[in-house]
């Protein structure tokens, strides 16, 4: 469906038409990341979006957040000091190697070829000459002065740094990951430019490789937003839109609060999708709240987890009852009363949330009292007989999509080959 893409619509918004009377359409491009199975994705490399220092330091970041695993993150000593050489090494790669070589597996020969002696300062492995001649060349150079801070630290505690890097990068000793990240062909930054689908797919078992989603929202964040001010004068000539379903468990968007505060202006649009609103607050804790107050519109499709029901039933506020009571005294002479008051009452309780009808949601939009409507029955949507659902022959064939997208590009050099098989 989206191959075909949607018809072109002209400046009176009535579909475009060619010559012969035939509807013209706007085909989506499709791009995919599929974390599950390798085979089926395209390759993405997070080293071909680094055009500055402050990018390398943003790559960083991004990759130490969300490859700490479970529990403490530890002693921020050493998160600093393996920045540090992050930052040197991808700054190398970045600066100084062929554009074939600036990919993980690189930065994983530089720390495997690392060897410190504890009981010999003075020795120098391959990298430290490689930084000895840069320097020699060029002393200001970034990745030379990150370099040398690095060094400050002592045999033991520099053999302790690269142990630290080591186990935190041993996801890129899998091949398939290697080759996955050996170059890049989603081309994050041109998303805003014409219509693109971009697919990231991850499990939802495994959360090994979620990381790499991560790094690409983070990217694409980036990128579409300095797109946005340094090309089209702050505004995106096509929308982004981001529905990010299973947002908890992605791994965390580093400055997410920040950036949903104000991609919106970029025309660019992010729609997160949770379980539970706890979820949010035990991956970003006191940005949640932020976050959440950033989301002009929110929908409860139902649930019950104590904290969402809570909240929800705070943000619906109260509404106006009347109440009226009768007595009745007896003794010699027996009286009435009757008493009419006005309470206020919560428009929903936690309990009423918690069974409120399956075919029924909640949403939430600002500047307007909520609503509570019929979940929308995707069956009846004009597009519905396109999907898989609706019948299996319109299952995307992504292995077949992807072994037939080699496209040369104008002006591309190749080398072009001429085989004779004759006497084979």
């Amino acid at each position: 469906m989206l191959q075909r893409g949607a018809p072109k619509l002209g400046k009176d918004g009535k579909p475009m038409k060619d010559k012969h009377g035939k509807v013209i359409y706007e085909p989506y491009r499709i791009k995919v990341l599929n974390t599950i199975n390798f085979r089926k994705s395209m390759h993405y490399n997070p080293f071909a979006y680094i055009h500055s220092e402050k990018d390398i330091l943003k790559l960083v970041t991004t990759l130490i957040a969300n490859t700490k695993g479970e529990g403490k993150a530890g002693d921020d000593f050493w998160v600093k000091a393996e920045t540090l050489l992050y930052c040197a090494l991808i700054g190398y790669i970045h600066y100084e190697a062929p554009v074939e070589e600036q990919n993980f597996s690189t930065l994983i020969e530089f720390i495997n070829a690392m060897e410190v002696r504890e009981d010999d300062e003075e020795f120098k492995n391959p990298v430290d000459l490689m930084f000895d001649a840069l320097e020699a060349e060029k002393p200001n150079h970034f990745a030379v002065r990150q370099y040398k801070k690095y060094k400050l630290a002592a045999g033991k505690t520099a053999k302790s740094i690269l142990i630290s890097c080591g186990a935190r990068l041993a996801v890129f000793d899998i091949a398939e990951l290697r080759e996955v990240t050996a170059y890049d062909e989603l081309e994050l930054d041109t998303l805003g430019d014409r219509k693109t689908a971009l697919f990231l797919i991850m499990s939802d078992t495994d959360d090994s490789f979620n990381f790499l989603i991560s790094m690409c929202y983070t990217q694409l964040f980036n990128l579409l937003c300095e797109k946005a001010d340094d090309v089209y004068g702050g505004r995106l000539p096509v929308h982004v839109r981001c529905l990010i379903d299973e947002a908890a468990n992605i791994g965390q968007i580093p400055r997410l609060e920040k950036l949903v505060a104000t991609i919106r202006s970029r025309e660019i649009s992010a729609c997160l999708v949770l379980q539970a609103q706890s979820q949010l607050k035990a991956l970003y804790k006191d940005n949640a709240d932020t976050i959440i107050g950033n989301m002009d519109t929110s929908i409860f499709l139902g649930g019950k987890e104590p904290t969402t029901l809570k909240e929800l039933a705070a943000v619906l506020g109260k509404e106006t009852i009347d109440t009226y009571n009768t007595g009745e005294s007896r003794g010699r002479e027996t009286s009435h009363s009757l008493n009419y008051q006005k309470l206020g009452k919560e428009l929903m309780s936690q309990d009423e949330l918690a069974t409120m009808d399956g075919n029924k949601c909640i949403l939430q939009l600002r500047g307007v009292r909520p609503f509570l409507s019929d979940k929308y029955d995707i069956t009846k949507h004009p597009n519905f007989k396109y999907t898989a659902d609706a019948d299996d022959k319109n299952a995307f064939d992504i292995e077949a999509f992807l072994s037939a997208r080699l496209k040369l590009k104008p002006n591309e050099v190749c080398d072009v080959y001429e085989v004779d098989t004759k006497g084979a």
